[in-house]
């Protein structure tokens, strides 16, 4: 009877750790990105520095007791489909209140001209 060829048990124990790191790798590349683009959407519409995108996300995060990159993926959701929980939405324009401009752009206050727009 021929015998089955069996890897040492150090190795087994080694290569389950290695695939087990790369799916966390995976998942981590995968959530920068998204973290990424919901900064990038903070900038975009916030018009905050990068930095202050991510203290957005970061706070919004501790105050709702939610994941950053679930976070992230609501305002992504948000930004494609106009959707957003209202406690994520509620923490998301208190925090760009905070670090953002005084007016969204776009906005007009009533009275005032934008630049470039025709006349009222």
């Amino acid at each position: 009877m021929a015998g089955v060829p069996h890897e040492p048990a150090g190795d087994t124990d080694r290569l389950r750790a290695l695939e087990d790191e790369i799916v966390q790798l995976k998942e981590a590349v995968c959530s920068h990105a998204v973290v990424d683009q919901a900064i990038g959407m903070m900038v975009a519409l916030g018009r905050v520095t990068p930095d202050e995108g991510w203290a957005v996300l970061k706070e919004v995060s501790q105050h709702t007791n939610t994941k950053l990159r679930t976070v992230a993926e609501l305002v992504l959701t948000w930004g494609r489909e106009g959707e957003m929980p209202p406690e994520i939405r509620a923490a998301l324009e208190d925090a760009l209140d905070r670090y953002g401009p005084t007016q969204i752009p776009g906005t007009q206050i009533p009275g005032t001209q934008i630049p470039g727009a025709p006349p009222d």
